[in-house]
């Protein structure tokens, strides 16, 4: 059995690897962005999820890529589906 660590919120990663480091505020970071500063402070404090439009912004800035920015969404959506989700009732099609 492998054993997976949860992976973080694209926000907390944000706010640690990149605002902390850099000594960047969310409304700082919302203004080079362009976009309202609710959003990146939402984003940082997990109450909200990353946009595609968000991380096109995020990747232009941090000379990263979109796919960095929406892989790590993508793992949080999938990590907290597949803790809330009830399966128990499907039964996997058998191989013919």
């Amino acid at each position: 059995m492998t054993l997976m660590k949860n992976p973080s919120h694209p926000g907390e990663v944000l706010d640690e690897l990149y605002l902390g480091p850099l000594d960047l505020s969310p409304i700082a970071l919302a203004r080079r962005l362009h976009v309202p500063r609710t959003r990146i402070e939402r984003l940082v404090k997990g109450e909200t999820t990353l946009t595609v439009d968000t991380a096109v912004r995020l990747a232009t800035f941090f000379r990263t890529t979109p796919e960095y920015w929406m892989n790590l969404q993508r793992a949080w959506d999938l990590a907290r589906a597949r803790d809330t989700i009830d399966v128990s009732d499907i039964t996997p099609l058998e191989a013919a």
